[in-house]
């Protein structure tokens, strides 16, 4: 019964306010970035796409190169 109802009313509220804290949590951290590196969202997004392509292209980073990691994990 639970299935049948998730799809006629799509996820619930729960789902959709994890969401909607995420999408903050990250154009806060956006912001925090171009402060940082006193720059415009708009290279922010560029050096994200840059560091997730460079991970996908089979470029690997090593941990001694000084550079942040590509993601971060609690």
């Amino acid at each position: 019964m639970a299935g049948v109802l998730r799809r006629l009313f799509g996820p619930g509220p729960q789902k959709k306010l994890v969401q909607d804290r995420r999408i903050m949590e990250l154009q806060a951290a956006k912001e925090i970035l171009a402060e940082v590196f006193m720059v415009r969202l708009r290279e922010v997004d560029e050096m994200i796409q840059n560091r997730f392509e460079g991970a996908s292209s089979g470029y690997v980073i090593a941990k001694e190169d000084g550079l942040w990691p590509q993601e971060f994990r609690l």
